[in-house]
Formats: structure tokens, C-alpha cells, sequence
């Protein structure tokens, strides 16, 4: 935590507002302190008092006359600032802002915060508040909040956003036995962030894993940056509040339908080797698992119980989580059958059956932790009038400190008969839990994160050419010059040939004579579909027809369009008719982006056609991600439309390779032109040989987000 030292382990700390009444925030900071062990120097300052505790009391911190590295806070908001630039004058490097009253209260408060932010910055100090529990770090030792309690020495930092669920998570730690390195309360965050608490903690050797809770992220594309790097050394698991998707309905395309805020945080979650968390439980769960156990190399999981039921729940949920039962080794399996009664299953889950004690789990788990078809554990116990849960929590934990390369978890199904082997189990290390699900669903973090960790560093990213970014530009322009802020569909044609996306050839007819004329000149078959930037989607109004062998029936189309139009959106304007020549047959795909707040342009990919918002079949990841063919086949293959193009029941396979140059090229688009908002490119249609894009919405804003 080198960057951070002077939050964490400052040299002197100065509580300004200390004081000896119990009922005041500054004297529960100023007991937590010097409680916690803090070995640095303590200011008490606050002019009203002499001493505190048998310590001499200063009236500012300018007349301590000495240097304080930290400065921590507790003073009604309308002297906050005042004591700030005080601070700033005094050389102090970091500030801790207990105080409330700043932009949660509204307008003036937030003018307040940005005072108080603007000083930080004219001193060069770095400030964590305002409005915060504060902060602790078992290591120094420093408790510099004013929360009921110090944890416990551990490996775990836990960040939160909330106030209410740091102290929660505190009291809930005592009775877990659960140790943490941190704890960081972040409030208003008004300067340092969980992106800065996140990169210090990555850097800090008394933290095996980071969990956070947060509402929102400060600044997308650092947060990922960040992440990125420091996932690569050491979990991060994140639990994120407010996922609703409420609002999207807003939205004109297809994708802005699709992508809520909550989208935008998974796709950068799994671009940055952050693992998601759905729920208080599981991000715990994960913690416990990270914290006390080594990372498996593989999915393949083996189970010991005494009781069928339970395995056979547990089975279900290992493959419904995406893992693999091990299948074990003969000589595992003779082992086994040679040992066993001849009532036990040899075969994994090993079951072992009711009446086994503490020498029968010893010797299943011990062989089946030797085989070289296993990489982890989870071993189940169910209480029966022979079973032994003290001495088997001690074998338990005595194997996996053997067996130090393959975690081992532990299932102990029961309540107070059980209690001691659990306590016993937690406090060595080894995660229980009472259901088999949590335990599954912890170890496929666990390997989520491994995938991560241990896969390959990011390949260099594709150079694309043929790119006319002015050209795009200008058809841009010349629409905001319209007045309008959806392209037209030959207009987003013209987008999509400047950055060498092929599109089906399209041109604007004002009449039935000019849509015959520039049917010919493309070669029939052709599809005509209603020009108006207030139509979304032009079949539901009537306003496609597809398949014009003549041109004759391009005239009669024509017409059927502008009547039905006219009809079904009379207010509408039209701006003609577009004339497309028809193309082949192929698997039709949706290619979109919506352009998220924090992350920038988020692109989505699957089935397309008029089912992409009925089936949802979709996955999101940011534009900022596909730079590189081996992101772009990652994410196809996460999606059943893999399935078509790879060629389904003697379909010969669709060309991905050039699907995979116009995501790049798409993403390439959104990133340089930030005026757009949302993109449609749906449907797709992928040949067995080149793509070509039918229909494009591009909507666009004057200034860019």
C-alpha cells in the first residue's frame, strides 16, 4: 500500500474534534485508536478541551507544530473546510472525512463537497470521505473510524460503499471468526474511490483477496484498467447494488433494450477479471474460500459423504455450475474397492455410507486427493449416532494442508451436534458450509478466477485498414445539420462502407418511377423499406417488402408501403423509400452497441432478426474489449448462435472469420465516433462466404457523452 502509506500507516494521526464525552463520534475515534494498538503519534484537537485520556489537547492543528501525516475529521459540515485548508497549510498528507451533511443532502451540500475537493487539490492532499465510517487496517495496527469494534488479523480488504454494511459485516466477522488486512469505509467519495482502495490493495502483502461493495464506479475506464492488472495477482470479487434495468425501455434500438446499467457492469466485471457476486452470502463465501485455500487448475471436483441423498444433491449442483465430477484413476478405484465396505460407492461421490467414522473419511480422502484426475474436494458429513465431526474436521484439515496444491471445502449438514467440527474447520482454514450449493458455487469462482489468472497476457490487438474516419464524419455532420439524430438507412449504409463493413446496397427513391429505375440499375431481385428516422422497426408498420422480381411489383410495393405508413404513423415523416438489392441466405446475427455512462460503447452479439429482444440470446462486452480476434471468438462462442455458424445438422459452417472483422470494425466505429449512441446492425446475415449487413440504426447525439 506504498501509494496509500499515509492512510493506512501514517506516522502521526491528528483527530480533529476528539473528544471525552462518549456520546460524541470524535471520542469514539480517538478510543478506537488508541485501542487498536496504534503505535504512531496521537493529536487530539479540539479548543474547547485541555487534555483527552491524560493527552495534551490542541486548539488547531496548526499548533501542534510538528508534522501529521493524517488527519482525521469529526466536526459539524460548515467547519469542515475551514479545518481542511488548515490542514493543507499544516503539511498533512491525507484526510479522513467523518463528517455528513455534503452531497447526499442536496445542492448545497454538494457545493460544499466541491469546495472541500478543491482544497485537497490545491495542497496535494488525498481525501477518503466525506460522509464515511472511516477506515482500518489490521497490520499497522490503525483503527481511524468510529465503528463498534476492530476486526480480527487477517488477508481479506473488504471496501464498501456503505457505511451501514461495513460496521454490519464487522459484527457478523466476530461470530464467523473471519479475519480481515482492511476495512475501508468510502462515502461520498468525493476523492479517493474504490478504483484507488482497489489498485493499493493489489499492492498490499497482508491482502490475499479484495472484496468490495459498491453502487456505482467513479470512473469506468480506469476501474477496468485497474482490475485488469490487479486481478492477475490476486482476487477481487464485487458485489453491486442497484442492477435494475429500469429505464431501458426508453430506448429506440434493439441493444438499448437489451443493455441496462447492470449489463454494462457484468461485461466489464468479466473483462477485468473481476469475479460478480450475487448476494452478501456468496460474496463471503468467496472470501473464505480465497482467503484459505490454494486456486484449482482444473474443474474437476471429487466428493466424499456419508450419505447418498446429499451427493447426489451436490452432483447436481457440480454440473449445473459448469464443473466436471472426477473421473477417477484405476488404481484409485481398486484403492477404494480393496478398502471399503462393499456397500460403498468406490465411484466419485465416494460414499462412504452411515456408519463411517473418522478412519474411513481419513483413507477415501487421502486417495482421492492423490489422484492425478482430481483438483479439488468438497467432503460431506451428515450427523449419525457413529459419525465423528470433531476428529473428521481435524482429518479434513489435516489433508488439505497435506494435499496443499487442491483446496478442500467442507459440507457439515447439521446443526448443533456438529457445531465444534465446524468451529474447528473455519478456524483452520478450510470453508464450510452447511448446504452443498454454496460450496459449489464458491469453488466455481474459485476456478472462474483461475481461468483469469493463468490464462495467457492479452494478444496484441488487430490493425484495421481501409478505415475513412473523416467520411463517417461528415454523413454524421450533415444529419446534425438535418436536424435529426437517426441516420437514415442509406446514410448508416454510407457509415458502414467507411469503415469497410459490408452492407447491402442501399438507395433513397422519392417516387415509384425512382425506386423502378434504381431496381434495375442493382439487378432484381430487390427489398424496398420506408425512409423516416421515426420508425424503429419498419415491418411492424408495414413498411418492408422483400423479394421484387419485377418492376412492376417494385411500383405496387412502393405504394403499399407509403399507404400502410401513412396509415399506421401519420405523423411520421418520410423521407422516401429505400431500394436494397436482395443477398443470400445465411445466419442472421445482431451486431448493436449502447453507450453506457461509465464504460463507454457497450457491444452486444447474437441471434438477430426480429427474435433478438423475444430470446434475449445475447452477450455484452465492451467495445474497449474487442480489439483482439481472440476477445471477438471468445465472445461468439459464448452464444447458441455459434452453434449456426459453425454449421448445424449438415449446414455447411458460416464464415466467422470475416463475422469477426466486422465486430472488430464495429467496435472500432463506436470508439472513434462518439456521437453515436445507439447501433443496430440486425440482422447480419453471415454467408459461407462474406456478411453482408441488411439493416442498419444508427442514432446519434450532437455532443459526445
Amino acid at each position: 500500500m506504498d501509494r496509500l502509506e499515509f492512510l493506512f500507516n501514517p506516522k502521526q494521526v491528528a483527530v480533529i474534534g476528539a473528544s471525552q464525552s462518549p456520546k460524541k463520534i470524535g471520542y469514539a475515534i480517538l478510543y478506537n485508536i488508541i485501542n487498536s494498538g496504534y503505535k504512531g503519534i496521537i493529536y487530539p484537537v479540539n479548543p474547547r478541551e485541555p487534555e483527552i485520556n491524560g493527552q495534551p489537547c490542541y486548539c488547531t492543528i496548526k499548533d501542534i507544530g510538528k508534522p501529521v501525516e493524517l488527519a482525521v475529521i469529526a466536526i459539524p459540515a460548515a467547519g469542515v473546510n475551514r479545518v481542511a485548508r488548515e490542514c493543507g497549510e499544516a503539511g498533512v498528507k491525507g484526510l479522513v472525512v467523518i463528517t455528513a451533511g455534503f452531497k447526499e443532502v442536496g445542492i448545497a451540500g454538494n457545493k460544499l463537497e466541491q469546495e472541500l475537493l478543491s482544497i485537497c487539490r490545491e495542497f496535494g492532499m488525498r481525501m477518503l470521505g466525506p460522509n464515511c465510517v472511516g477506515l482500518m487496517n489490521t497490520h499497522s495496527p490503525l483503527n481511524a473510524s468510529f465503528a463498534n469494534g476492530f476486526p480480527s488479523l487477517g488477508n481479506i480488504s473488504f471496501i464498501s460503499q456503505s457505511g451501514a454494511m461495513l460496521v454490519s459485516i464487522l459484527d457478523w466477522s466476530f461470530e464467523m471468526g473471519l479475519g480481515f488486512s482492511s476495512f475501508i469505509s468510502l462515502g461520498n467519495k468525493a476523492d479517493l474511490n474504490e478504483v484507488d482502495f482497489i489498485e493499493s490493495c493489489a499492492g498490499d502483502p497482508n491482502t490475499s483477496v479484495i472484496l468490495c461493495y459498491i453502487e456505482d464506479v467513479t470512473n469506468g475506464d480506469r476501474f477496468v484498467e485497474v482490475c485488469s492488472a490487479a486481478a492477475r495477482n490476486k482476487p477481487i470479487v464485487i458485489l453491486k447494488s442497484g442492477t435494475s434495468t429500469a429505464g431501458a425501455q426508453a430506448a429506440s434500438s434493439h441493444t438499448g433494450a437489451l443493455a441496462g446499467s447492470n449489463r454494462a457492469y457484468d461485461a466489464a466485471f468479466k473483462q477485468s477479471g473481476v469475479l460478480k457476486a450475487d448476494s452478501m452470502n456468496e460474496l463471503f463465501d468467496l472470501a473464505r474460500a480465497f482467503s484459505a485455500q490454494p486456486l484449482p487448475r482444473q474443474p474437476r471436483v471429487a466428493i466424499v459423504t456419508n450419505a447418498g441423498g446429499p451427493a447426489i444433491v451436490t452432483t447436481d449442483a457440480v454440473e449445473k455450475n459448469g464443473l466436471q465430477m472426477a473421473r477417477f484413476t484405476k488404481p484409485t478405484i481398486d484403492l477404494l474397492r480393496a478398502n471399503l465396505p462393499p456397500a460403498a460407492n468406490i465411484y466419485n461421490p465416494v460414499d462412504l455410507i452411515g456408519d463411517a467414522r473418522n478412519d474411513r473419511y481419513h483413507f477415501a480422502l487421502d486417495a482421492v486427493l492423490k489422484d492425478d484426475n482430481v483438483d479439488s474436494a468438497l467432503v460431506l458429513l451428515c450427523p449419525a449416532a457413529v459419525t465423528e465431526p470433531e476428529e473428521t474436521a481435524k482429518t479434513i484439515v489435516e489433508l488439505s494442508n497435506y494435499h496443499k496444491g487442491k483446496p478442500v471445502m467442507a459440507v457439515y449438514m447439521g446443526g448443533k451436534s456438529l457445531q465444534a467440527g465446524k468451529n474447528y474447520l473455519t478456524k483452520n482454514g478450510v470453508p464450510t458450509f452447511t448446504f452443498p450449493e454454496p460450496s459449489v458455487r464458491a469453488l466455481k469462482g474459485m476456478i472462474e478466477y483461475a481461468g483469469y489468472k493463468y490464462s495467457p497476457a492479452a494478444p496484441v490487438p488487430v490493425i484495421l485498414s481501409d478505415i475513412d474516419q473523416a467520411g463517417a464524419k461528415t454523413v454524421i455532420n450533415q444529419v446534425l445539420a438535418d436536424r435529426r439524430v437517426v441516420l437514415l438507412g442509406h446514410e448508416a449504409s454510407m457509415v458502414m462502407s467507411a469503415y469497410g463493413i459490408p452492407a447491402s446496397h442501399s438507395h433513397l427513391a422519392l417516387t415509384e418511377d425512382e425506386a423502378a429505375t434504381i431496381a434495375a440499375r442493382l439487378g432484381l431481385p430487390v427489398a424496398l423499406k420506408v425512409s423516416s428516422p421515426r420508425i424503429a422497426h419498419k415491418t411492424d408498420v408495414g413498411g418492408v417488402e422483400i423479394g421484387l422480381h419485377s418492376e412492376a411489383e417494385v411500383r405496387r410495393a412502393f405504394n403499399r408501403i407509403m399507404e400502410k405508413v401513412r396509415y399506421f404513423v401519420p405523423d411520421a415523416p418520410i423521407y422516401g423509400v429505400e431500394v436494397q438489392n436482395m443477398v443470400d441466405d445465411g445466419v442472421e446475427v445482431i451486431i448493436g452497441m449502447s453507450r453506457d455512462i461509465q464504460f463507454g460503447p457497450l457491444i452486444v452479439f447474437g441471434l438477430g432478426g426480429i427474435y433478438v429482444n423475444l430470446l434475449e440470446e445475447v452477450t455484452f462486452r465492451l467495445a474497449s474489449a474487442l480489439n483482439t480476434r481472440q476477445a471477438v471468438e471468445m465472445m461468439i462462442a459464448e452464444t447458441k448462435a455459434y452453434t449456426l455458424l459453425k454449421g448445424y445438422r449438415g449446414k455447411k459452417p458460416a464464415d466467422i472469420n470475416a463475422l469477426v472483422d466486422v465486430m472488430l470494425r464495429s467496435a472500432r466505429l463506436v470508439t472513434d465516433l462518439k456521437q453515436i449512441t445507439e447501433m443496430d446492425i440486425n440482422p447480419l446475415r453471415v454467408h459461407q462466404k462474406g456478411v453482408t449487413a441488411l439493416d442498419v440504426k444508427i442514432t446519434i447525439e450532437e455532443k459526445a457523452h
